[in-house]
């Protein structure tokens, strides 16, 4: 059974979010601000934190920055503000996906199962390193290195980059890319996928020419063709 944290200072939020979570077969626990959910976070083991961003004595996105001094635990930001600055500066700390309010229930569930399994998921058959002129890409580490610099990149950005090496020189939709590195459609929501391209291309510096755009379609990660 998947341990799920939900921290919210809002009473009504945590009660409708752990109905529908015990309902799916979670074990749920709450914390009602972010000092709280460090402290538990330290003391217990979690498969996702589902967590507000306005929070009184500590912030969501400085809450998700001290959690993942101890551990790392995929986390799901909620928020009212749905600005793009927002959701970019939620990614860049490594936050796996952000629901606007008022959000569905069922909808927070489906993403909520897509992160818990694409965590989850087995070993692929991929070589563990790969090598384009001075990219370096190491699976096993995690780690990627730009003409032998180490880059730093956001949990999202590796396993966007990941798919696109693994379907290397094939078109992939906008919606494959949410399917297959989001885990679900993202409910229409692909703009999710250009911020994240324009991120991962920044981390990449000369070797952003190797992700093509395919207008009106999406991209793929071009190499070896002529």
């Amino acid at each position: 059974m998947s341990k799920i944290l939900i921290v919210d200072d809002e009473i009504n939020i945590r009660r409708v979010v752990r109905e529908y979570a015990e309902f799916e077969g979670y074990e749920v626990s709450e914390a009602e601000n972010g000092m709280e959910a460090v402290e538990l976070v330290k003391n217990n083991d979690y498969d996702l934190i589902v967590m507000d961003i306005m929070m009184p004595k500590l912030d969501g996105f400085s809450t998700c920055k001290e959690i993942k001094k101890y551990k790392s635990i995929p986390v799901i930001m909620l928020s009212a503000r749905g600005e793009e600055y927002d959701k970019l500066f939620g990614f860049e700390l490594g936050i796996d996906d952000y629901v606007v309010k008022p959000f569905s229930p069922k909808e927070l569930m489906a993403r909520i199962k897509a992160v818990i399994k694409r965590n989850t998921r087995p070993a692929s058959d991929v070589p563990e390193k790969l090598k384009f002129d001075g990219l370096e890409i190491d699976l096993a580490g995690r780690e990627v290195y730009v003409d032998g610099e180490k880059a730093s990149m956001t949990p999202k950005e590796y396993d966007l980059l990941f798919y696109l090496v693994k379907n290397k020189n094939l078109a992939l939709t906008r919606d494959k890319l949410l399917e297959e590195v989001w885990g679900y459609d993202f409910f229409g929501d692909d703009r999710t996928v250009d911020t994240h391209i324009k991120m991962l291309r920044n981390s990449l510096g000369p070797y952003r020419k190797f992700i093509v755009t395919l207008r009106g379609m999406g991209y793929k990660f071009e190499y070896g063709q002529n």
